[in-house]
């Protein structure tokens, strides 16, 4: 199956396992999303993407830059290891990593979880690519990615046993959305993918379409 189509698999399921309450609090904060204007003020195809550095689970200090010299960037967001959205969407990438970089590309994963749990999340998903910590949402916060999460549904996360300020390190409830970006190597962003709807990701066919 294509990643999205086992996104699809997985929210279809999600449904039948928490129905009723559960499914509302999470379609209504999607809806909310959705009404406001955070997907016009995003960084997109044609921008300029500014240099940043940022550790990864070791502590290493990894610069775009540097990156860029070596070839384009595929650069992806995910929320945390406890959103198994997400820890589908990185396992579809590591599968496509080989072409990815047959392409030339270096795959990057951008997180606001901490480095002990990013490395976590690392481990779990096999993952041989770049996974570097953003602290406090930082980066996602000067692209326009960022959102606040709504009580209630803050509330239904913690039922699930989700606790983002032990996930992040902070109390902020924020988290970025679903978004995905080739980048060139002089800096300008070549390809996006921006959905606020979480259930979504960038298909990595698509992807390598682009590269």
């Amino acid at each position: 199956m294509t990643l999205t189509e086992q996104l699809k698999e997985y929210a279809d399921n999600s449904v039948k396992r928490h129905p009723g309450a559960a499914q509302d609090t999470m379609k209504n904060a999607i809806a909310a999303l959705e009404a406001t204007d955070i997907l016009a003020k995003a960084t997109k195809t044609g921008d300029q993407f500014s240099n940043f550095t940022l550790p990864n689970a070791k502590g290493e200090q990894i610069l775009l830059e540097d990156l860029l010299q070596e070839g384009k960037v595929v650069l992806t967001f995910y929320r945390g290891g406890w959103c198994p959205y997400c820890n589908i969407a990185l396992k579809a990438l590591q599968n496509a990593l080989p072409e990815i970089k047959a392409k030339g590309a270096n795959l990057v994963a951008i997180t606001p979880e901490t480095p002990d749990n990013s490395i976590s999340t690392q481990e779990k998903n096999e993952l041989d690519f770049y996974v570097l910590t953003s602290k406090n949402n930082e980066l996602a916060r000067s692209l326009g990615l960022v959102y606040q999460l709504p009580e209630d549904l803050v509330t239904l996360y913690k039922k699930f046993g989700i606790d983002l300020i032990e996930s992040q390190g902070n109390e902020a409830s924020e988290l970025p959305i679903a978004a995905t970006y080739i980048i060139e190597q002089n800096g300008k962003v070549s390809y996006h993918y921006l959905a606020e709807d979480y259930k979504l990701r960038a298909d990595p066919s698509d992807i390598i379409a682009a590269l």
